[in-house]
């Protein structure tokens, strides 16, 4: 093959490509091959990594998931809070002399609020300058789990820009600090009237954005962190406080409007008297005519405004009970703020139902607005705040409806009284050492290592306490504490019977427990012993566990196990121990065996037997030949006697008859302790488990 086609065939003629498309391809293929290029050589930063990638990245972005940014975003959500909290702050600002019956601004707490209001406003200006290092979640990654971070400062500020940029920075503009600090500066008194609306207008456009960044951060960090408060305290005192947050903005917003109307109202009565209203602002004494008003002032103004009476000449609405109380012209802020913050509370919680309105539109509006406000807060804040009171009590009815189905259900099938009070007993029990959490549920649907870690952490230094596992390697017990599961058991229970049989093996951890054995119910035959913590019961299950060629049979337990008091342990299923049992059997050592010999109830109990029938027969043994030594004895004695003496054939012949008669005796109460020794005897030796054969 050439260039031109086939061998013997010649291509078609085509007409040559014309210079500029020519151009255009060189540009774009030698593009391709410098990105190419570059991508070979690792050059440049790719826009979206994996959160582990970012950790050794080179460039200084912050996971959104970063520990430093979650708690920057918490102390961020409190700065927002008080931000919103001390705005309300200039609405406090206007207040009226009485002496002078003018309108002025209180300055101490002018710059008390403006220098709060400006360190507040410094953490939004480091929260947007870290907006601008924050990496983001590619929104194409979000298949499963996290997703792939843009770190591209490009594209996070690109982003930052389009969304919430604009927000924050309405909210951070120093404007009402501007204004306030124009009035301070100039001291004029025409200045009073502009300095109050503009607070007015400003504060409540600014609000808006400030509102409007909370929740798309209390949102994110939800998202993030998974929740905002750790416990349901914590959580219903947030919403109590967002509550009284809301009473303090209404009190405050009343106190303004009491102080607007007051002001409407001397603006009336001046002009009614052709005076210039000018006079009604403090700072304007230096005017010309303010010495004639000043006279007349207080009795124009009282007979004009006067809040007091049933019938006053101004019908001041709901903000009567502001000017009557005089917090309008008091420069006490703690007791003006109490009283404006119980009146925002008081009215939020009622909804405003107690409020007398006068027919002014902008008081309707208000009253209008405090009912709907109300309405919503006690819908969404008193709401979640009742969830999160109920979650601390959720346990308890959940526990209480149990028991009033367990109550009904036995009263149902008409149990007797006993069998009542052990159901009783049980759920009392169990509910004291677990508070009604499922244990198991929760640890099973974490991840295996997970699980292991947990398990190991709660049982390995239980079951170490144990001495049949306290030599064991750290394999061999983690796979025991990944199975074992706990079990709880109350007073005069009976865990396992004679004759039953052990579907587990039983590892104590608390309490005190009677294992008993009659042999099978063999009569005159009954042994019994005391477990405590530390011991085991159901080692019959690890002998069957332990044999390769066991079958499927769960063996028969040789003793009764009763629970004397509360116990606590933990129990290893018959399946478990014998996948145990099978995947670690080379692991076994000879101390094993030894160890588990000396502690099983079942060896001990034939051990006992074994001793005690080979100390009767030592016993009845060493009293034989104690009485075979003095028959002896007497016998020579006899014989000697009898020599020396001379006796008679006769006296021999009853010396004769008389060892024959011992003789016949000793064998009889030889066979008789034979007897009773088979007869002690008659408790076979336990199966003793093959620590070392192999698993075939």
């Amino acid at each position: 093959m050439n260039k031109g086609g086939f061998e013997g065939i010649s291509r078609p003629n085509r007409p040559p490509p014309a210079p500029s498309r020519s151009f255009k391809n060189g540009i774009r293929k030698g593009s391709e091959g410098l990105l190419s290029i570059g991508r070979s050589l690792g050059i440049g930063v790719s826009r979206a990594v994996f959160p582990e990638d970012l950790k050794v990245s080179e460039k200084k972005i912050l996971d959104p998931q970063d520990k430093f940014l979650l708690s920057w975003n918490k102390y961020f959500v409190i700065s927002c809070i008080l931000a919103v909290s001390i705005d309300p702050l200039f609405f406090y600002l206007p207040v009226f002399d009485e002496p002078k019956t003018c309108l002025g601004i209180d300055r101490k707490l002018a710059i008390i609020a403006t220098t709060l209001r400006t360190v507040v406003d410094a953490f939004y200006l480091i929260h947007m300058a870290l907006q601008f290092r924050t990496a983001y979640i590619a929104p194409s990654s979000r298949v499963f789990g996290r997703g792939e971070l843009v770190i591209d400062p490009a594209q996070i500020a690109k982003r930052y820009l389009r969304w919430y940029f604009i927000i924050d920075f309405l909210a951070v503009v120093p404007l009402p600090q501007i204004i306030v600090w124009r009035f301070l500066q100039g001291s004029r008194g025409s200045e009073v009237l502009a300095t109050k609306q503009a607070l007015l207008i400003i504060v409540l456009l600014q609000y808006v954005p400030r509102f409007a960044r909370i929740v798309p951060l209390t949102s994110e960090l939800k998202r993030t962190a998974g929740v905002i408060a750790e416990t349901a305290w914590a959580g219903a005192a947030t919403y109590l406080l967002l509550y009284m947050l809301a009473s303090h903005i209404v009190g405050a917003f009343w106190y303004l409007l009491s102080v607007e109307r007051n002001d409407t109202c001397w603006q009336r009565a001046c002009k009614k008297s052709n005076f210039d209203t000018n006079f009604l602002y403090c700072g304007n004494d230096h005017m010309a005519g303010y010495d004639s008003w000043s006279n007349v002032s207080s009795s124009v103004l009282t007979t004009a405004c006067s809040p007091d009476g049933d019938k006053p000449p101004f019908d001041f609405g709901i903000f009567q009970q502001a000017l009557t109380s005089g917090i309008v012209s008091s420069r006490k802020f703690v007791s003006k703020y109490c009283y404006c913050l119980w009146w925002g509370l008081q009215n939020l919680s009622t909804l405003g139902q107690g409020l007398q309105t006068s027919t002014y539109p902008g008081e309707s509006i208000f009253s209008i607005a405090l009912a709907i406000f109300g309405l919503i807060l006690f819908a969404l804040l008193i709401g979640n705040m009742q969830t999160y009171l109920q979650s601390l009590t959720i346990r308890l009815e959940e526990m209480r409806i149990k028991r009033r189905d367990s109550e009904q259900w036995m009263h149902h099938r008409l149990l007797p009284q006993d069998l009542r009070e052990r159901v009783r007993r049980y759920d009392q029990y169990k509910w004291l050492e677990t508070r009604g959490v499922d244990e198991f549920n929760i640890v099973q649907n974490l991840p295996k290592d997970l699980r292991r870690d947990i398990k190991r952490h709660l049982c390995l230094g239980l079951v170490k306490r144990v001495p049949l596992f306290e030599n064991m390697d750290e394999r061999l017990l983690d796979a025991i504490c990944e199975r074992l599961k706990p079990c709880l058991y109350t007073n005069n229970t009976y865990i396992v019977r004679e004759g039953d049989p052990v579907d587990e093996m039983l590892f104590i951890i608390r309490g005190r427990l009677e294992s008993a054995t009659t042999d099978g119910g063999r009569s005159g035959f009954f042994n019994s012993g005391f477990l405590k913590e530390g011991d085991f019961c159901g080692e019959e299950l690890l002998t069957w566990a332990l044999d390769p060629k066991s079958g499927v049979n769960l063996p028969s337990s040789t003793r009764t196990v009763k629970a004397l008091r509360e116990v606590e342990a933990f129990a290893l299923p018959a399946d478990e121990l014998k996948f145990v049992a099978g995947q670690f059997r080379r692991l076994h050592s000879r101390q094993v065996q030894h160890t588990f010999r000396f502690y099983s109830q079942q060896w001990r109990t034939w051990a006992a037997c074994f001793i005690q029938a080979a100390w009767r027969r030592y016993a009845k043994r060493k009293i034989l030949e104690q009485r075979r030594k003095e028959e002896e004895e007497a016998e020579a004695a006899a014989r000697k006697s009898s020599g020396n003496s001379g006796t008679s054939y006769s006296l021999g012949a009853t010396f004769l008859a008389s060892k024959f008669a011992a003789n016949a005796l000793r064998g009889v109460h030889r066979n008789r302790n034979l007897k009773s020794a088979r007869e002690l005897m008659k408790l076979q030796k336990p199966p003793e488990p093959d620590f070392t054969a192999d698993a075939d």
